[in-house]
């Protein structure tokens, strides 16, 4: 039976002091914590949904590397935004991360919310497969 281990990296900081990890290995499945919009190194809130987006999924990806795995093995991302308004910027940043290709793009969800922080705009949360 495959051990949980927990997958840390010092190339983003954290978003603040959330009793969580930034990933989760188990077997070689990834889950990686909701990442948002905050500079992956100097943790400054983008500016709009597109600035947001794309720190975002700059910070997803640190962690899946550290982990050995990277954007081209997410299986499925959830992914949280705040206005249905900000939807064509963020498709238009998320499909720059996650190209159409042979391999195809990871499933995915898309849920409207309000997470109580104005300057909060989008949070994604992924699963990916580690290669062996």
């Amino acid at each position: 039976m495959p051990q949980k281990e927990i997958i840390s990296t010092d190339k983003i900081v954290a978003a603040g002091n959330a009793p969580l990890s930034q990933g989760v290995r188990y077997g070689n499945l990834l889950f990686v914590q909701g990442c948002t919009g905050r500079h992956p190194t100097d943790n400054t809130v983008g500016d709009g949904i597109r600035e947001q987006t794309r720190y975002t999924l700059q910070r997803i990806s640190a962690i899946l590397e550290a982990a050995g795995s990277s954007l081209d093995q997410v299986l499925t991302n959830t992914c949280y935004v705040t206005s249905r308004d900000d939807l064509p910027g963020f498709n238009e940043i998320y499909a720059e991360f996650f190209p159409d290709s042979d391999a195809g793009r990871p499933a995915r969800t898309t849920v409207i919310v309000n997470f109580g922080q104005p300057d909060n705009l989008v949070e994604i949360t992924s699963t990916a497969a580690i290669p062996d």
